[in-house]
Protein backbone atom coordinates (compact mmCIF):
# COMPACT_ATOMS: atom_id res chain seq x y z
CA UNK A 1 0.00 0.00 0.00
CA UNK A 2 0.91 3.56 -0.45
CA UNK A 3 1.05 6.51 1.56
CA UNK A 4 -2.14 8.34 2.61
CA UNK A 5 -2.35 12.04 2.31
CA UNK A 6 -5.45 13.99 4.17
CA UNK A 7 -6.17 16.74 1.59
CA UNK A 8 -9.63 18.51 2.33
CA UNK A 9 -11.25 16.18 4.22
CA UNK A 10 -10.46 13.11 2.19
CA UNK A 11 -7.66 10.73 2.27
CA UNK A 12 -5.70 10.15 -0.89
CA UNK A 13 -3.57 7.24 -1.71
CA UNK A 14 0.21 8.04 -3.04
CA UNK A 15 1.28 5.66 -5.37
CA UNK A 16 4.60 4.17 -3.91
CA UNK A 17 7.97 4.30 -5.06
CA UNK A 18 9.46 3.16 -8.28
CA UNK A 19 12.94 0.94 -6.88
CA UNK A 20 15.40 1.27 -9.06
CA UNK A 21 19.08 -0.70 -8.32
CA UNK A 22 22.30 -0.65 -10.01
CA UNK A 23 24.33 -3.62 -9.01
CA UNK A 24 28.44 -2.80 -9.41
CA UNK A 25 30.01 0.22 -9.23
CA UNK A 26 32.50 -0.12 -12.28
CA UNK A 27 32.48 2.05 -15.23
CA UNK A 28 29.35 0.43 -16.84
CA UNK A 29 26.85 0.54 -13.22
CA UNK A 30 28.64 3.74 -12.12
CA UNK A 31 28.12 5.87 -15.42
CA UNK A 32 24.52 4.48 -15.17
CA UNK A 33 24.13 6.05 -11.71
CA UNK A 34 25.45 9.07 -12.49
CA UNK A 35 23.09 9.62 -15.53
CA UNK A 36 20.39 8.50 -12.93
CA UNK A 37 21.51 10.82 -10.42
CA UNK A 38 20.83 13.75 -13.00
CA UNK A 39 17.61 12.86 -14.59
CA UNK A 40 15.40 10.94 -11.22
CA UNK A 41 18.11 12.72 -8.33
CA UNK A 42 15.42 15.20 -7.11
CA UNK A 43 11.89 13.09 -7.69
CA UNK A 44 9.97 11.83 -4.48
CA UNK A 45 8.39 8.99 -6.21
CA UNK A 46 11.49 6.72 -7.23
CA UNK A 47 14.67 5.58 -5.27
CA UNK A 48 17.65 4.60 -7.34
CA UNK A 49 19.86 2.66 -4.64
CA UNK A 50 23.97 1.69 -6.10
CA UNK A 51 25.15 -1.69 -4.30
CA UNK A 52 28.72 -1.78 -5.05
CA UNK A 53 31.69 -4.60 -3.13
CA UNK A 54 33.70 -1.41 -2.88
CA UNK A 55 32.63 2.78 -1.93
CA UNK A 56 34.49 4.25 -4.34
CA UNK A 57 34.87 3.94 -7.78
CA UNK A 58 38.22 2.59 -9.52
CA UNK A 59 39.83 3.59 -12.91
CA UNK A 60 41.23 0.48 -13.44
CA UNK A 61 42.77 1.72 -16.69
CA UNK A 62 45.60 3.32 -13.99
CA UNK A 63 46.10 0.33 -11.87
CA UNK A 64 49.58 -0.45 -13.62
CA UNK A 65 50.73 2.89 -12.42
CA UNK A 66 49.88 2.52 -8.63
CA UNK A 67 51.31 -0.50 -9.02
CA UNK A 68 54.69 0.91 -10.50
CA UNK A 69 54.58 3.95 -7.66
CA UNK A 70 54.04 6.21 -10.32
CA UNK A 71 51.00 6.88 -8.74
CA UNK A 72 49.52 7.14 -4.92
CA UNK A 73 46.69 4.16 -4.38
CA UNK A 74 44.27 7.43 -3.47
CA UNK A 75 44.97 9.37 -6.93
CA UNK A 76 42.54 7.05 -9.31
CA UNK A 77 39.88 6.15 -6.54
CA UNK A 78 37.02 8.61 -5.68
CA UNK A 79 33.67 8.19 -3.49
CA UNK A 80 30.95 6.82 -4.38
CA UNK A 81 28.95 8.71 -2.10
CA UNK A 82 30.65 11.88 -3.33
CA UNK A 83 30.31 11.18 -6.67
CA UNK A 84 26.29 10.28 -6.44
CA UNK A 85 25.27 12.20 -3.23
CA UNK A 86 21.68 11.83 -4.06
CA UNK A 87 21.21 8.51 -4.55
CA UNK A 88 21.00 5.55 -2.26
CA UNK A 89 24.56 3.52 -1.97
CA UNK A 90 25.00 -0.11 -0.05
CA UNK A 91 28.64 -1.24 0.32
CA UNK A 92 28.12 -4.82 0.31
CA UNK A 93 28.75 -8.60 -2.40
CA UNK A 94 25.82 -9.58 -3.73
CA UNK A 95 25.35 -12.93 -2.53
CA UNK A 96 21.85 -14.23 -4.17
CA UNK A 97 19.61 -12.78 -7.06
CA UNK A 98 16.11 -13.95 -7.81
CA UNK A 99 15.13 -11.99 -11.13
CA UNK A 100 11.28 -13.18 -10.58
CA UNK A 101 10.59 -12.56 -6.91
CA UNK A 102 12.83 -8.74 -7.99
CA UNK A 103 14.61 -9.39 -4.22
CA UNK A 104 18.68 -9.18 -4.37
CA UNK A 105 20.04 -10.23 -0.87
CA UNK A 106 23.38 -8.25 0.01
CA UNK A 107 25.96 -9.03 2.44
CA UNK A 108 28.40 -6.76 3.79
CA UNK A 109 29.79 -6.59 7.59
CA UNK A 110 33.20 -8.92 6.75
CA UNK A 111 33.77 -12.68 8.21
CA UNK A 112 31.30 -11.56 11.00
CA UNK A 113 28.62 -9.40 8.72
CA UNK A 114 25.39 -9.87 7.91
CA UNK A 115 22.64 -9.95 4.92
CA UNK A 116 20.31 -7.76 3.72
CA UNK A 117 17.31 -8.45 1.24
CA UNK A 118 16.56 -5.67 -1.14
CA UNK A 119 13.62 -5.41 -3.04
CA UNK A 120 13.31 -3.80 -6.88
CA UNK A 121 11.01 -2.62 -9.80
CA UNK A 122 13.81 -2.26 -12.19
CA UNK A 123 17.38 -3.27 -11.82
CA UNK A 124 20.90 -2.96 -13.96
CA UNK A 125 23.20 -5.70 -13.27
CA UNK A 126 26.50 -4.40 -13.98
CA UNK A 127 28.41 -6.60 -12.32
CA UNK A 128 31.85 -6.92 -14.05
CA UNK A 129 33.95 -9.96 -14.28
CA UNK A 130 36.38 -12.07 -12.34
CA UNK A 131 39.69 -13.45 -13.11
CA UNK A 132 39.91 -16.80 -14.94
CA UNK A 133 42.01 -19.18 -13.44
CA UNK A 134 40.80 -22.12 -16.17
CA UNK A 135 39.95 -24.59 -13.37
CA UNK A 136 43.81 -24.62 -12.46
CA UNK A 137 44.23 -24.68 -8.74
CA UNK A 138 48.25 -23.58 -8.83
CA UNK A 139 47.34 -20.12 -10.80
CA UNK A 140 44.79 -19.71 -8.41
CA UNK A 141 46.69 -20.38 -5.32
CA UNK A 142 50.65 -19.17 -6.32
CA UNK A 143 49.46 -15.47 -8.21
CA UNK A 144 48.51 -12.07 -7.58
CA UNK A 145 46.09 -11.15 -9.85
CA UNK A 146 45.69 -7.16 -11.82
CA UNK A 147 41.94 -6.56 -11.31
CA UNK A 148 41.43 -3.79 -7.86
CA UNK A 149 42.82 -1.44 -5.99
CA UNK A 150 43.78 -4.07 -3.55
CA UNK A 151 45.63 -6.04 -5.96
CA UNK A 152 47.47 -3.10 -7.43
CA UNK A 153 48.50 -2.48 -3.59
CA UNK A 154 49.68 -6.15 -3.13
CA UNK A 155 52.04 -6.26 -6.12
CA UNK A 156 53.40 -2.98 -5.38
CA UNK A 157 54.51 -4.19 -1.89
CA UNK A 158 55.82 -7.81 -3.17
CA UNK A 159 58.27 -5.94 -5.67
CA UNK A 160 59.62 -3.77 -2.91
CA UNK A 161 59.70 -6.50 -0.70
CA UNK A 162 61.76 -9.36 -3.15
CA UNK A 163 64.07 -6.14 -3.11
CA UNK A 164 64.72 -5.73 0.50
CA UNK A 165 65.35 -9.75 0.09
CA UNK A 166 67.28 -9.98 -2.76
CA UNK A 167 69.58 -7.16 -1.31
CA UNK A 168 70.15 -9.19 1.74
CA UNK A 169 73.97 -9.79 2.02
CA UNK A 170 73.33 -13.43 3.12
CA UNK A 171 71.45 -13.88 -0.26
CA UNK A 172 73.50 -16.30 -2.77
CA UNK A 173 73.97 -15.37 -6.48
CA UNK A 174 71.43 -18.52 -7.30
CA UNK A 175 68.60 -17.76 -4.81
CA UNK A 176 68.67 -13.77 -5.53
CA UNK A 177 68.14 -13.85 -9.08
CA UNK A 178 65.20 -16.12 -8.40
CA UNK A 179 63.63 -13.52 -5.92
CA UNK A 180 64.33 -10.65 -8.71
CA UNK A 181 62.45 -12.81 -11.48
CA UNK A 182 59.18 -11.44 -12.20
CA UNK A 183 56.88 -13.40 -14.12
CA UNK A 184 53.46 -11.89 -15.56
CA UNK A 185 51.23 -14.16 -17.72
CA UNK A 186 48.85 -12.74 -20.43
CA UNK A 187 49.75 -10.39 -23.11
CA UNK A 188 46.50 -8.51 -23.57
CA UNK A 189 46.16 -5.00 -22.20
CA UNK A 190 46.64 -5.76 -18.22
CA UNK A 191 49.33 -7.90 -19.48
CA UNK A 192 51.72 -5.77 -21.54
CA UNK A 193 50.86 -3.00 -18.92
CA UNK A 194 51.18 -4.58 -16.01
CA UNK A 195 55.19 -5.94 -17.02
CA UNK A 196 56.43 -2.69 -18.24
CA UNK A 197 55.33 -0.88 -15.19
CA UNK A 198 57.06 -4.01 -13.24
CA UNK A 199 60.19 -3.74 -15.32
CA UNK A 200 60.23 0.20 -14.81
CA UNK A 201 59.70 0.09 -11.17
CA UNK A 202 62.31 -2.74 -10.50
CA UNK A 203 65.03 -0.91 -12.58
CA UNK A 204 64.06 2.57 -10.84
CA UNK A 205 64.02 1.56 -7.95
CA UNK A 206 67.97 -0.43 -7.95
CA UNK A 207 70.28 2.73 -7.42
CA UNK A 208 68.34 1.87 -3.57
CA UNK A 209 69.57 -1.41 -3.38
CA UNK A 210 73.86 -1.54 -4.20
CA UNK A 211 73.80 -5.75 -4.12
CA UNK A 212 71.28 -6.18 -6.90
CA UNK A 213 72.79 -5.51 -10.30
CA UNK A 214 70.23 -5.18 -13.25
CA UNK A 215 71.36 -8.27 -14.48
CA UNK A 216 70.03 -10.03 -12.08
CA UNK A 217 66.82 -8.59 -12.61
CA UNK A 218 64.74 -11.15 -15.03
CA UNK A 219 61.00 -9.86 -16.31
CA UNK A 220 59.40 -11.95 -18.12
CA UNK A 221 55.86 -11.98 -20.12
CA UNK A 222 54.32 -15.02 -21.30
CA UNK A 223 51.75 -14.75 -23.61
CA UNK A 224 49.90 -17.84 -25.49
CA UNK A 225 48.57 -15.75 -28.54
CA UNK A 226 50.61 -15.07 -31.67
CA UNK A 227 51.46 -11.43 -30.90
CA UNK A 228 50.73 -9.26 -27.58
CA UNK A 229 47.98 -7.02 -27.77
CA UNK A 230 45.83 -8.84 -30.26
CA UNK A 231 43.40 -6.28 -29.90
CA UNK A 232 45.37 -3.08 -31.51
CA UNK A 233 46.32 -6.03 -34.67
CA UNK A 234 49.35 -7.47 -35.60
CA UNK A 235 51.88 -4.89 -35.94
CA UNK A 236 51.15 -2.49 -32.90
CA UNK A 237 51.56 -5.68 -31.18
CA UNK A 238 54.91 -6.47 -32.84
CA UNK A 239 56.14 -2.96 -32.17
CA UNK A 240 55.23 -3.41 -28.20
CA UNK A 241 56.56 -6.60 -27.99
CA UNK A 242 59.90 -4.87 -29.80
CA UNK A 243 60.05 -2.01 -27.00
CA UNK A 244 59.29 -4.57 -23.95
CA UNK A 245 62.56 -6.55 -25.17
CA UNK A 246 64.59 -3.16 -26.13
CA UNK A 247 63.47 -2.18 -22.40
CA UNK A 248 64.87 -5.54 -20.76
CA UNK A 249 61.18 -7.79 -20.69
CA UNK A 250 61.73 -11.07 -21.63
CA UNK A 251 58.29 -11.70 -24.00
CA UNK A 252 57.37 -15.14 -25.02
CA UNK A 253 54.91 -15.27 -27.17
CA UNK A 254 52.64 -18.83 -28.44
CA UNK A 255 53.26 -20.13 -24.56
CA UNK A 256 50.73 -21.58 -22.58
CA UNK A 257 51.77 -21.82 -18.55
CA UNK A 258 51.03 -25.20 -17.96
CA UNK A 259 50.89 -24.64 -14.35
CA UNK A 260 52.45 -22.13 -11.45
CA UNK A 261 54.19 -23.71 -8.53
CA UNK A 262 55.43 -22.85 -5.38
CA UNK A 263 58.85 -23.33 -6.99
CA UNK A 264 57.81 -21.26 -10.17
CA UNK A 265 56.22 -20.99 -13.38
CA UNK A 266 55.92 -24.80 -15.04
CA UNK A 267 56.46 -24.16 -19.35
CA UNK A 268 54.88 -26.86 -21.20
CA UNK A 269 57.96 -28.21 -22.45
CA UNK A 270 58.37 -28.49 -18.54
CA UNK A 271 61.23 -26.51 -17.84
CA UNK A 272 60.32 -24.22 -14.81
CA UNK A 273 61.23 -20.77 -14.31
CA UNK A 274 62.13 -19.88 -10.99
CA UNK A 275 60.34 -17.11 -9.17
CA UNK A 276 58.76 -16.03 -6.10
CA UNK A 277 56.73 -13.26 -7.87
CA UNK A 278 53.68 -14.15 -10.58
CA UNK A 279 50.93 -12.00 -11.68
CA UNK A 280 47.89 -13.49 -13.63
CA UNK A 281 46.05 -11.30 -16.13
CA UNK A 282 45.71 -14.31 -18.72
CA UNK A 283 41.72 -13.55 -19.11
CA UNK A 284 38.49 -13.14 -17.22
CA UNK A 285 35.30 -14.61 -16.49
CA UNK A 286 31.95 -13.38 -15.40
CA UNK A 287 31.00 -13.85 -11.71
CA UNK A 288 30.28 -16.82 -10.62
CA UNK A 289 26.31 -15.60 -9.02
CA UNK A 290 25.11 -15.64 -12.97
CA UNK A 291 25.49 -19.52 -13.40
CA UNK A 292 22.38 -19.39 -10.86
CA UNK A 293 20.33 -17.04 -12.49
CA UNK A 294 17.67 -18.97 -15.39
CA UNK A 295 18.86 -16.24 -18.41
CA UNK A 296 20.00 -17.46 -21.95
CA UNK A 297 23.55 -17.24 -21.56
CA UNK A 298 26.76 -16.98 -23.78
CA UNK A 299 30.32 -17.98 -22.76
CA UNK A 300 28.56 -17.29 -19.74
CA UNK A 301 27.84 -13.49 -19.54
CA UNK A 302 23.99 -13.00 -19.80
CA UNK A 303 22.60 -12.75 -23.59
CA UNK A 304 20.79 -9.36 -23.54
CA UNK A 305 19.15 -7.64 -26.87
CA UNK A 306 19.93 -4.42 -28.45
CA UNK A 307 18.21 -2.50 -25.87
CA UNK A 308 20.10 -4.13 -23.29
CA UNK A 309 17.25 -5.85 -21.54
CA UNK A 310 17.52 -9.57 -20.76
CA UNK A 311 14.48 -11.34 -22.52
CA UNK A 312 11.70 -12.77 -20.47
CA UNK A 313 12.51 -10.56 -17.28
CA UNK A 314 10.56 -7.12 -17.79
CA UNK A 315 12.78 -4.65 -16.03
CA UNK A 316 15.92 -5.84 -16.32
CA UNK A 317 18.81 -4.90 -18.14
CA UNK A 318 22.25 -6.21 -18.02
CA UNK A 319 25.32 -4.40 -19.61
CA UNK A 320 29.47 -4.39 -18.96
CA UNK A 321 31.77 -6.91 -18.71
CA UNK A 322 28.60 -9.70 -17.44
CA UNK A 323 26.95 -8.95 -20.39
CA UNK A 324 26.67 -10.27 -23.87
CA UNK A 325 25.62 -6.92 -25.55
CA UNK A 326 25.40 -7.26 -29.50
CA UNK A 327 27.20 -4.96 -31.30
CA UNK A 328 24.48 -3.17 -34.00
CA UNK A 329 28.01 -1.74 -35.75
CA UNK A 330 29.50 -4.40 -36.64
CA UNK A 331 26.62 -7.23 -37.42
CA UNK A 332 25.61 -7.92 -33.87
CA UNK A 333 28.73 -9.66 -32.71
CA UNK A 334 29.31 -9.10 -29.12
CA UNK A 335 30.75 -5.49 -27.41
CA UNK A 336 34.17 -6.20 -26.21
CA UNK A 337 34.83 -5.89 -22.47
CA UNK A 338 36.31 -2.73 -22.84
CA UNK A 339 35.86 0.54 -20.44
CA UNK A 340 34.71 2.60 -23.18
CA UNK A 341 32.05 0.60 -24.27
CA UNK A 342 30.91 -0.20 -20.49
CA UNK A 343 30.88 3.71 -19.94
CA UNK A 344 28.42 4.36 -22.72
CA UNK A 345 26.24 1.39 -22.27
CA UNK A 346 25.14 2.62 -18.76
CA UNK A 347 24.42 6.11 -20.04
CA UNK A 348 22.11 4.05 -22.97
CA UNK A 349 20.92 2.03 -20.05
CA UNK A 350 20.10 5.04 -17.36
CA UNK A 351 17.98 6.31 -20.67
CA UNK A 352 16.25 3.20 -20.93
CA UNK A 353 15.03 2.99 -17.48
CA UNK A 354 13.97 6.36 -17.68
CA UNK A 355 12.15 5.34 -20.98
CA UNK A 356 10.46 2.39 -18.69
CA UNK A 357 9.28 4.62 -16.04
CA UNK A 358 7.59 6.60 -18.14
CA UNK A 359 6.23 3.79 -20.47
CA UNK A 360 7.80 3.98 -23.23
CA UNK A 361 10.01 1.60 -25.45
CA UNK A 362 13.91 2.24 -24.86
CA UNK A 363 16.84 2.77 -27.49
CA UNK A 364 18.92 -0.19 -29.01
CA UNK A 365 23.31 0.83 -27.89
CA UNK A 366 24.97 1.89 -30.63
CA UNK A 367 28.72 2.62 -30.58
CA UNK A 368 31.40 2.53 -32.69
CA UNK A 369 34.88 2.11 -30.91
CA UNK A 370 36.96 5.85 -31.50
CA UNK A 371 40.19 3.61 -30.66
CA UNK A 372 42.68 1.92 -27.99
CA UNK A 373 45.88 2.70 -26.71
CA UNK A 374 48.36 1.28 -23.90
CA UNK A 375 51.45 2.16 -22.00
CA UNK A 376 54.26 -0.31 -22.48
CA UNK A 377 57.26 1.69 -19.98
CA UNK A 378 59.83 4.05 -20.11
CA UNK A 379 57.41 6.19 -21.56
CA UNK A 380 56.38 4.77 -24.75
CA UNK A 381 53.06 3.34 -25.84
CA UNK A 382 51.24 1.85 -28.98
CA UNK A 383 47.63 3.57 -29.98
CA UNK A 384 44.91 2.89 -33.08
CA UNK A 385 42.95 5.91 -33.00
CA UNK A 386 40.93 6.04 -35.80
CA UNK A 387 41.95 3.85 -37.86
CA UNK A 388 45.33 5.29 -37.67
CA UNK A 389 48.25 3.79 -36.00
CA UNK A 390 50.47 5.72 -33.16
CA UNK A 391 53.63 4.58 -31.03
CA UNK A 392 56.65 5.45 -29.21
CA UNK A 393 56.51 8.71 -26.56
CA UNK A 394 53.79 10.43 -28.46
CA UNK A 395 51.44 7.46 -28.12
CA UNK A 396 52.46 7.61 -24.71
CA UNK A 397 51.74 11.32 -24.27
CA UNK A 398 48.56 10.45 -26.04
CA UNK A 399 47.37 7.87 -23.50
CA UNK A 400 48.23 9.98 -20.52
CA UNK A 401 46.11 12.72 -22.28
CA UNK A 402 43.19 10.51 -23.05
CA UNK A 403 42.62 8.89 -19.83
CA UNK A 404 43.40 12.09 -17.94
CA UNK A 405 40.17 13.64 -19.28
CA UNK A 406 38.33 10.34 -18.99
CA UNK A 407 39.23 10.65 -15.16
CA UNK A 408 35.40 11.44 -13.46
CA UNK A 409 35.90 15.21 -11.59
CA UNK A 410 38.46 18.09 -11.25
CA UNK A 411 39.44 16.75 -8.12
CA UNK A 412 40.77 13.24 -9.87
CA UNK A 413 42.37 14.87 -12.54
CA UNK A 414 44.77 17.21 -10.40
CA UNK A 415 45.51 14.92 -8.43
CA UNK A 416 46.62 12.34 -10.96
CA UNK A 417 48.40 15.24 -12.72
CA UNK A 418 50.38 16.06 -9.71
CA UNK A 419 51.49 12.39 -9.18
CA UNK A 420 52.95 12.34 -12.97
CA UNK A 421 54.75 15.68 -12.29
CA UNK A 422 56.15 14.11 -9.06
CA UNK A 423 57.05 11.05 -10.98
CA UNK A 424 59.01 12.72 -13.79
CA UNK A 425 60.82 15.09 -11.13
CA UNK A 426 62.28 12.27 -8.24
CA UNK A 427 62.83 8.91 -8.33
CA UNK A 428 60.99 5.51 -7.77
CA UNK A 429 58.96 5.64 -3.81
CA UNK A 430 60.41 2.73 -2.48
CA UNK A 431 57.97 2.87 1.05
CA UNK A 432 57.04 -0.66 2.18
CA UNK A 433 53.54 -0.20 3.33
CA UNK A 434 52.61 -3.57 4.11
CA UNK A 435 55.23 -5.01 6.12
CA UNK A 436 57.24 -8.64 5.57
CA UNK A 437 54.69 -10.22 8.20
CA UNK A 438 51.62 -9.19 6.59
CA UNK A 439 52.65 -9.90 3.01
CA UNK A 440 54.07 -13.85 4.01
CA UNK A 441 50.25 -14.19 5.41
CA UNK A 442 48.78 -12.96 1.93
CA UNK A 443 51.24 -14.53 -0.37
CA UNK A 444 52.57 -17.78 1.36
CA UNK A 445 51.94 -20.92 -0.56
CA UNK A 446 51.19 -22.94 2.00
CA UNK A 447 47.99 -20.44 3.13
CA UNK A 448 46.37 -20.56 -0.46
CA UNK A 449 44.07 -17.46 -0.94
CA UNK A 450 41.73 -16.44 -3.55
CA UNK A 451 41.96 -13.29 -5.48
CA UNK A 452 39.23 -12.06 -3.15
CA UNK A 453 40.11 -13.09 -0.32
CA UNK A 454 43.88 -11.22 -0.89
CA UNK A 455 42.55 -8.28 -1.62
CA UNK A 456 40.45 -8.16 1.82
CA UNK A 457 42.74 -8.78 3.77
CA UNK A 458 44.96 -5.85 2.21
CA UNK A 459 42.47 -3.51 2.32
CA UNK A 460 41.63 -5.04 6.11
CA UNK A 461 45.77 -3.35 6.49
CA UNK A 462 45.31 -0.42 5.30
CA UNK A 463 43.03 2.93 6.48
CA UNK A 464 39.93 3.52 4.87
CA UNK A 465 40.58 6.95 3.46
CA UNK A 466 38.11 8.97 1.37
CA UNK A 467 39.15 12.07 -0.48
Amino acid sequence: MGAHEKSEGLCVETPPRKRVLILGGGFAGMYAALHLERQLGGRDDVEVTLVSRDNFFLFTPMLHEVAASDLNATAIVISLRKLLPRLTFVEGDVSGLDLEAKKVTVAHGGLDGHSHTLSFDYVVLAMGSETNFFGKPGPRDYTLTMKTLGDAMLLRNCLIDRLEEADADCVTAGKRDAIVTFVVVGGGFAGVETAGAINDFIHGALPFYPNIQHANVRVMLVHGGKEVLPELGEELGAYARKKLIEHGVEVRTGIHVKDVTEAGVELPDGTVVPTKTVVWTAGVTPPSLLETLPCEKERGRLKVNAQMEVPGFPGVWALGDCASVPDVTNGGKPCPPTAQHAMRQGLVAARNVCAALKGQPGKAFRYKMLGQLAAIGRRAGVARILGLKFSGTFAWVLWRTVYLFKLPKLETKVRVAMGWTLDLIFRKDVVQLIGPRELDQLTLPALPLNSRQQVRQVQALQPRTQH
